[in-house]
């Protein structure tokens, strides 16, 4: 068998090519970022013929620079941000509009719609999510209908959906001559389309945004030997490699993080922060604002559920202080410049710059710094955006713990804010629990390996992946219970006033 197996992960801001071995290491990787276009004010789209583009690129570099080939891989797994929008023609490969990002809130009129006339309650129970800008289903229907003759081509056949991992295995597999159309039960859920307890779409969910059936692609296992297809000679990786692997991209950093057993989480840390718990073969219906959610399925066995708290704004602050306020010239700078104060002097920053997400689902909400006076430097305001990572955090892990009962001992971490050892320890001083890192930090692009390899045999069950797991650092709580209780009360204070700062109908 071949040494190595591949790991495509396509995220908000980049697209990376990796390579595992057996033990879980990583051999190579090539990452490129890709375009971020803001066409207004709360709308945000990708070029997707620019991701698939980037994708090939990746995927060549890596494998030339380590003198690798299609050979070398025993399967290839795929990962993606998830909600994200394609929407393509079949038969031209050309994309109608745009990717509309999960981040994009031009669909808050089609979400408030749904909520007002009771069809949200329908959603919540069969798709096990709110109405709400982030999913797929507003987004598509935003594209029947303002983007000319989409419609026409989605009736005819010929217009096709896809998240980013669809658009991705469509091309892979072969594109306009036979692409497969298909997707995992982890991107569907992320849809307001597919019914929880039957992984299919349905039927009265796709009429409440008229949606064609035909414009889905077919729901497979997450790992699943045979569901794919192969890579194509004339691809980026010049050869046959098997496609058996496909999970959105925080279920893949569940499974990285090997939270195989009901009651283990992980948090992500990226654009924004996922945490995910898993419930097993249990669905758990969120009382206090989390999303039900497909956690894995691999071919052969049940599907396993999880809770998450989504957050739409955290490493993605961290970039606009970069880029917008360009108080930082690198995203590592954040941290330097936050310690050059010993606290936030009062000041708190609510990222809500597409509304708030979980536990809280308020699109009228918008960003806000509060606190300020002469006294503040840009010190503190660096240091309020990242404890706002760890403080929206903590609103997910309360929660959790109110919807299923269980109290985190211990939190994983994972992404790339996990690098900042500052924010690391604001985290753990904000949650009151250590908070552990695994030396393989990108969990997500070896999430998609392990669902890949699975499927062929090249770790023959999850015991064998629970022992590569090991720990690189682990961050204790410094706060005192007073400290942390009156931080998260002006917390919450803050969050308080970002509300009802935009109107949606």
């Amino acid at each position: 068998m071949a040494d190595f197996v591949g790991a495509i992960d396509q995220g908000t801001t980049s697209t990376r090519f990796m390579i595992f071995d057996h033990g879980g290491n990583e051999v190579g990787r090539h990452q490129l970022e890709h375009q971020q276009i803001l066409p207004r004010s709360g709308w945000v789209e990708h070029n997707p013929l620019e991701i698939w583009e980037r994708t090939q690129t990746v995927v060549r570099t890596a494998l030339n620079t380590h003198s690798l080939d299609a050979t070398d891989l025993a399967a290839l797994g795929v990962t993606n941000q998830r909600e994200t929008t394609v929407v393509w023609n079949r038969r031209t490969g050309r994309p109608y509009h745009n990717a509309i990002v999960w981040q994009d809130t031009r669909t808050d009129r089609i979400a408030s719609a749904l909520e007002r006339d009771g069809r949200g309650a329908v959603i919540r129970r069969r798709a096990g999510v709110p109405p709400a800008t982030y999913f797929s289903a507003g987004k598509i229907q935003w594209i029947l209908e303002n983007v000319d003759g989409v419609r026409a081509a989605a009736e005819r056949g010929e217009a096709v959906f896809g998240n980013t991992d669809t658009w991705l295995l469509w091309h892979l597999t072969g594109g306009v001559d036979g692409g497969a159309h298909v997707t995992d039960p982890t991107n569907a859920s992320r849809t307001m389309l597919m019914d929880l307890e039957t992984l299919d779409w349905d039927d009265e969910l796709l009429s409440f945004f008229d949606i064609p059936r035909a414009m889905l692609p077919q729901i497979v296992p997450s790992s699943d030997p045979h569901a794919y297809g192969t890579t194509l000679p004339n691809g980026p990786f010049a050869g046959a490699v098997r496609i058996t692997g496909d999970l959105g991209d925080q279920q893949a950093a569940t499974v990285g993080q090997v939270c195989f057993a009901p009651g283990e989480a992980k948090n992500t840390y990226g654009t924004g922060n996922f945490m995910l718990l898993n419930t097993g073969t249990e669905i758990v219906r969120s009382e206090a604002g989390l999303l039900t959610t497909v956690c894995y399925q691999f071919a052969g066995e049940a599907p396993v559920y999880a809770l998450e708290g989504s957050i739409a704004v955290t490493g993605s602050a961290v970039q606009w202080l970069r880029d917008q306020i360009k108080i930082i010239s690198s995203a590592a700078q954040s941290e330097d410049l936050a310690r050059q104060v010993d606290d936030n002097g009062g000041v708190y920053f609510v990222p809500a710059f597409s509304g708030l997400f979980a536990p809280y689902w308020r699109a009228d909400a918008r960003g806000a710094i509060v606190g300020l006076s002469r006294y503040h430097t840009d010190g503190h305001i660096a240091r309020a955006t990242l404890e706002a990572i760890c403080y929206q955090s903590r609103d997910v892990a309360e929660a959790m713990a109110q919807d299923s009962g269980v109290t985190l001992e211990c939190l994983k971490v994972d992404g790339g804010v996990t690098v900042n050892d500052l924010c690391m320890q604001l985290q753990a001083d904000i949650l009151g629990v250590p908070v552990s890192r695994p030396v393989v930090a990108e969990t997500t692009a070896l999430g998609a390996a392990y669902a890949a390899g699975l499927a062929v045999g090249f770790w023959k069950d999850t015991d064998e992946l629970r022992d590569n797991w090991n720990e690189s650092r682990r961050w204790q709580p410094s706060w005192s219970p007073q400290e942390r209780a009156s931080g998260y009360a002006n917390w919450r204070k803050a969050v308080r006033r970002t509300l009802d700062w935009v109107d949606v109908e």
